[in-house]
């Protein structure tokens, strides 16, 4: 995956974006604007001239996808263009979209609700129609609302501020999630075991030093940068809070059940769910022992 710079877009003066109702898009377009410019927002359709002007960001209104004239609308592209949002666009312009849809599992859906619907979202999805607005919560609610009443906000403003850390936080999660995947790409080890004729695959994070916080999310993150998708059943990394190691099964294999294994003498906590346990072991061969014994022998349902 692309480790790329967010530096594209010019300095901005003035983020510009519709008036009336909002949806997740534009309010996250429009807060990592702000992160990135601290310009104010102004919420009413662009004049022509506006439109025209690189330092007027217009996200979600006018028509207009020119990214050399911080234009960021989506509305304009034809019934078979893939499922795009304003967000898309801009974070496309700073560089970073592709590692935004490897690393923020949500996007995909946004772009779809956006610009198909919630009845093909949830078709897209697999769950019903209604599990789309079971989602939502009052975060969702109070803060598309309080924007949609907004006719401008400025620096300072309680939404505004609430906005701003929206847009940082995405930011640095990416930031910090590229710097992450770089070093276990670095670090890691692939694992490939053998039991009664199949194949278990696992990526081993050894402990280092300096190492990595959050060091699961660490390996599952590059996981997915990697395209190992598919193809990895369990992840192994050194234990935050002790001198072992944790294992868990990647995207909730259903062959793999870490429960069975809670009553070897190594291991001192396994999450009655299965989904990992935690060891004092640092033998390489006794970790993939572990392996062995969590492997079902018929995948179950969770």
């Amino acid at each position: 995956m692309p480790m790329a710079t967010i530096d594209t877009i010019d300095t901005i003066d003035t983020i510009l974006t519709h008036p009336g109702g909002a949806h997740k898009d534009d309010l996250l377009a429009v807060c990592v604007l702000v992160a990135k410019h601290g310009a104010p927002v102004v919420r009413r359709d662009p004049s022509t001239d506006e439109l025209a002007n690189p330092r007027v960001a217009i996200v979600d209104v006018g028509g207009s996808h020119d990214p050399s004239r911080s234009n960021f609308d989506h509305h304009h592209f034809p019934r078979e263009h893939p499922p795009t949002c304003a967000l898309s666009l801009v974070l496309q312009d700073m560089g970073i979209y592709d590692e935004a849809r490897h690393l923020c599992p949500w996007l995909e859906a946004a772009e779809w609700f956006d610009s198909r619907g919630p009845k093909k979202t949830a078709n897209f999805l697999g769950v019903p129609r209604k599990a789309i607005s079971q989602l939502n919560s009052p975060v969702d609610l109070t803060m598309l609302r309080r924007f949609a009443q907004s006719a401008t906000l400025s620096p300072g403003e309680p939404l505004y501020e609430v906005m701003r850390y929206i847009g940082l936080d995405l930011l640095e999660h990416l930031h910090v999630a590229r710097e992450r995947i770089a070093f276990v790409t670095t670090h890691a080890k692939r694992w490939t075991l053998e039991v009664a004729g199949e194949t278990i695959e696992a990526v081993f994070l050894p402990r280092t030093d300096p190492g990595t916080d959050d060091p699961s999310v660490a390996v599952e993150n590059y996981v997915r940068a990697a395209g190992l998708d598919g193809l990895v059943h369990v992840i192994v990394y050194p234990d935050r809070r002790g001198t072992g190691y944790g294992l868990g099964r990647y995207d909730d294999h259903p062959r793999v059940d870490f429960s069975r294994v809670k009553a070897e003498p190594d291991v001192h906590f396994a999450h009655t769910s299965g989904f990992m346990c935690k060891t004092t072991s640092t033998n390489l061969e006794r970790l993939q022992a572990l392996i062995l014994g969590a492997w079902l022998d018929r995948p179950v349902e969770r």
